[in-house]
Formats: C-alpha cells, sequence, structure tokens
C-alpha cells in the first residue's frame, strides 16, 4: 500500500506529538551537551555531535512520517533513557536536566509507538501473530519433506 493515504486525525495528533518529542530531544541534548552542562575537559562540539548523532539517524523516516522508522526509533531512544536515568541516580547536580530528558524521551517514545500502530493499522502493515508465522512454518516444512 502506499503511504501516501490520509491520515485520521487521531493518527496525524500522534505524528506531530512523536516528530515535536523527536526534535525537542535533539535541542534539548545539543543544548545540555553544549551550553548548560558541558564538558570540563573535552570539546563541547564533538560531544555534542556524538550525543546528537544518533537521534539523526531516523529522523529522515520520522520526518516522512514512515511507521517503521517510528517503531525502530524507539530503540535509540532507549540510549537517552538510560543515560537521564543513570545521571539522575549519580550526579544531584544535573538532577533537573536528567528529569528534562526523562520527560522528552518518554513523550517521544510514547508518540512513537501510538503513530506507529495506527499508521500501521491504516496502511494494513501490522506484523503477523506469531502463531500464524509458526503455522505457516510448520506447512511449507511439511511440503519440503
Amino acid at each position: 500500500m502506499s503511504t501516501t493515504q490520509a491520515m485520521s486525525p487521531t493518527t496525524q495528533n500522534a505524528r506531530y506529538f512523536a516528530l515535536t518529542s523527536h526534535l525537542t530531544l535533539i535541542l534539548w541534548i545539543a543544548l545540555w551537551q553544549g551550553v548548560l552542562s558541558p564538558h570540563p575537559h573535552l570539546s563541547n562540539t564533538v560531544l555534542t555531535l556524538m550525543w546528537v548523532f544518533p537521534l539523526l539517524l531516523p529522523l529522515k523516516g520520522i520526518l516522512e512520517a514512515k511507521p517503521y522508522t517510528h517503531a525502530w526509533a524507539n530503540f535509540v531512544l532507549m540510549f537517552y533513557f538510560l543515560h537521564g536515568l543513570t545521571i539522575l541516580w549519580i550526579e544531584p547536580n544535573e538532577r533537573w536536566l536528567a528529569g528534562i530528558e526523562l520527560i522528552i524521551t518518554s513523550c517521544a517514545f510514547i508518540g512513537n509507538i501510538y503513530f506507529a500502530r495506527l499508521r500501521g493499522r491504516e496502511l494494513g502493515t501490522k506484523l503477523p501473530r506469531l502463531s500464524q508465522v509458526e503455522k505457516e512454518e510448520r506447512e511449507r516444512h511439511e511440503k519440503n519433506k
């Protein structure tokens, strides 16, 4: 099916929520690492680019509203979620920065999940159930005997 099929208003809202959250996280990480709490011994520019780069990998697909990209972008987001939890635990002076990172990351995660689910249903691209896959493999195996 074509991804140019019209989106329902609910799906559009989920898309905009996911997109806005992702872009906000990029800006927040760049601001945090480059301006608010730069590393005292390393280049701010290099460190900021290293922190932002993984978020740029799924950006093209997110901008193009591809449900599959929204789904796998959550794997990238988990790195930032874990970073926020770690900083929250070990760095008292940066807890507020980590708290904001956790909120933005959680919003992006939720937005990606909902958009991928809703848009996948609209396009008919949902994954088959495991029982169906097992049944098909069993039938294929029986044919090859």
